[in-house]
């Protein structure tokens, strides 16, 4: 006979989360641990506890940012969707995604390029200061380093975390050498509900 947890709709979330502390195999950064939980919650993916890794003092640096009205920059509808919007307007932030625009597509296909790279171009002129959460085109990652090394965008952080095969892991690996403040998650793994996941930590434990 299957067995099930008697959990009463309120308590569900709270019962993962103690569920996924129960199962983690190592002790997590007090800082980092509530992005790293709410990722895991979000996938059901315990890896994600050695995958994710964290520039020095990125957390409270993205925290400052949005206290100060920062934007925040996604390359997919679905991580867009999936970001609490209405906390980040509490500090003047909104949340963007150019992927759908009618520029974007017409100058990527004459181009012969992404969207998701020439949607970080749109991004750069902006004029504010912007988090990157990129869940699913390496491309883009690998377009915000080119415009980082020209000195055309300065991100506040960059959180990459796209899935896939092609040119993901290299992707990753690039943007953490680029100097500006990083969440990645290495290998394969990630994707657009990661993204959110990432800022949605951030943004409920300011």
């Amino acid at each position: 006979m299957i067995e099930f947890e008697n959990v009463l709709p309120a308590d569900i979330e709270r019962r993962s989360f103690e569920i996924i502390e129960s199962e983690l195999k190592r002790e997590i950064d007090a800082e980092v641990k509530p992005i790293v939980m709410r990722v895991i919650h979000a996938t059901a993916d315990m890896s994600y506890a050695d995958s994710m890794c964290f520039s020095k003092n990125v957390v409270g640096i993205i925290k400052n940012a949005v206290r100060n009205g920062a934007d925040i920059v996604t390359d997919t509808q679905m991580a867009r969707s999936g970001i609490n919007k209405k906390r980040l307007a509490e500090y003047g932030g909104e949340v963007y995604c150019f992927m759908s625009d009618e520029d974007v597509a017409a100058d990527a296909k004459k181009n012969g390029v992404t969207r998701a790279a020439v949607s970080m171009e749109k991004a750069a002129l902006l004029g504010k200061d912007v988090i990157f959460a990129v869940g699913n085109a390496p491309t883009a990652l690998i377009k915000l380093y080119e415009l980082i090394e020209a000195k055309k965008i300065n991100p506040i952080a960059v959180i990459g975390v796209p899935v896939g095969f092609v040119n993901v892991t290299a992707a990753k690996e690039l943007i953490m050498t680029a100097k500006v403040p990083y969440i990645v998650a290495r290998g394969r793994k990630g994707g657009s509900s990661v993204a959110a996941a990432i800022c949605n930590a951030i943004l409920y434990d300011m």
